[in-house]
């Protein structure tokens, strides 16, 4: 093998753009010592928070037994194939979010379990992922990307601000961290270092660098190196192409047309190809170490998402855009549990994409734990005394999947232990974080 020089963060570098390199076999790209005796260092853990409002299937929420003979419900059935990474945590909750008893108050302290102010004021708590952010992610180019499917809602609800329903994310108790919807403006954040023609391709700027390099790695590293380029032409060719179907999700405009030319770079019109990109986009930020700390909001709480792109079950020969997903969150019905399933499903392809990509003896996705949450069990109830929690993926082989945690009948069983047990996975140790002063011993 050859002996290599270069710096503690490996880029490949054009104008204007840099690209961090994916941990290879040929040398320490993750900016920490290599051990004695290996060629390259360990690859860092990441996290993952995704998130889905109105919950789920008041029946079809559930998982038991463990390892291969783990058994999942009609709704998590898509992440069938990695039951063995999957811990299903049932039972734990917010008590502070239980006061409102309304989608804005249940959903804005998802991550922090802070009590939220009423009267349409802003106030709640930092939230576990930028408290990372703050302090493991400062080793990145990006400390933190936080990714949504829906955009913000800054109405009031019932006596509390809506921006509560729309943001699970803040980076401080006064202020939700920005969403961003637009995956070209994503894209430009992990790979753009200035102002450059929104038609400039980073990876055209990168390609000649990345030659050079091809000379001095092994075959093992071109391989790699040539896949996760081609992942970042195809990112950058379906951004392209994104906007410009004719389906539309959510909101319905008062104008069948739009009366004004319509914007270079916008939001995709299919809800399953914006899922999808953004999805293509966290898993090139953790591929590259241009973040570690990712939160992807899928839709929000009180959504107004529709799904045309599902056929639906309840009324044969339309698609499921009859209903926004907040109504149709009340009903337990058939197209209920096919919405659900397209969530787990957008997961199923995170998981699978992580699971894909090398990183020395473990895969990506066992270097990274995935929350997925909900701020509520059931739409139809709005009950939020347990909360549906999984996490996949293994930290590291800190974390050991296949199980099942029953924490409903236990004392201390606040989400926010989870928390703390996550942080310490990324070497963060609180002594407590919002309700909670201990961590949860099984996780």
């Amino acid at each position: 093998m050859h002996t290599h020089h270069f710096s503690r963060r490996a880029f490949l570098r054009g104008a204007g753009v840099s690209m961090a390199l994916p941990w290879m076999e040929s040398f320490n790209v993750w900016g920490d010592e290599p051990k004695r005796d290996k060629p390259a260092s360990e690859a860092p853990v990441r996290l993952c928070v995704t998130f889905s409002g109105n919950g789920f299937h008041s029946q079809e929420w559930w998982a038991k037994g463990e390892g291969k003979g783990m058994e999942l419900g009609k709704v998590l059935q898509p992440l069938h194939e990695f039951r063995e990474k999957l811990l299903f945590v049932r039972g734990l909750y917010h008590e502070e979010a239980r006061k409102g008893n309304i989608h804005s108050s249940q959903t804005g302290n998802m991550l922090s379990g802070a009590p939220i102010a009423s009267g349409g004021e802003i106030r709640s708590g930092t939230s576990f992922d930028q408290v990372l952010a703050q302090t493991y992610g400062r080793s990145t180019k990006v400390p933190s990307l936080v990714l949504a499917c829906e955009k913000s809602n800054p109405s009031v609800h019932k006596n509390y601000s809506m921006l509560y329903s729309s943001h699970i994310s803040w980076s401080s108790p006064t202020t939700p961290t920005p969403l961003e919807l637009y995956p070209a403006l994503a894209f430009d954040r992990l790979f753009k270092d200035e102002a450059s023609p929104a038609d400039k391709s980073v990876l055209d700027a990168v390609l000649a660098e990345a030659r050079d390099l091809k000379r001095d790695i092994s075959l093992n590293d071109q391989r790699k190196l040539d896949e996760y380029l081609d992942s970042v032409r195809d990112v950058e060719k379906r951004i392209e192409n994104a906007g410009k179907r004719g389906e539309l999700q959510g909101w319905r405009p008062t104008l069948e047309k739009p009366n004004i030319k319509r914007p270079a770079d916008g939001i995709p019109q299919d809800i399953g190809e914006h899922m999808k990109l953004m999805i293509d986009l966290l898993v090139l930020g953790f591929q590259t170490d241009t973040t570690r700390i990712t939160t992807l909001k899928l839709n929000n709480d009180h959504s107004a998402l529709r799904f045309p792109n599902l056929p639906s079950v309840q009324q044969a020969g339309h698609g499921i855009d009859y209903m926004i997903h907040h109504l149709l969150s009340h009903s337990d019905g058939e197209d209920w549990l096919k919405v659900n399933q397209f969530f787990m499903e957008q997961l199923a392809y995170l998981a699978r994409k992580l699971d894909s990509i090398q990183e020395g003896p473990r895969t990506l996705l066992d270097n990274t734990m995935i929350m997925h949450c909900s701020s509520m069990m059931a739409g139809a109830r709005h009950d939020n005394d347990q909360l549906p929690v999984i996490v996949l993926g293994g930290a590291g082989g800190r974390i050991k999947g296949g199980r099942a945690l029953d924490y409903k009948d236990k004392p201390e069983r606040q989400l926010c232990r989870l928390f703390i047990s996550m942080m310490d996975k990324m070497d963060h140790h609180p002594k407590t974080f919002g309700d909670a002063k201990m961590m949860l011993e099984e996780v």
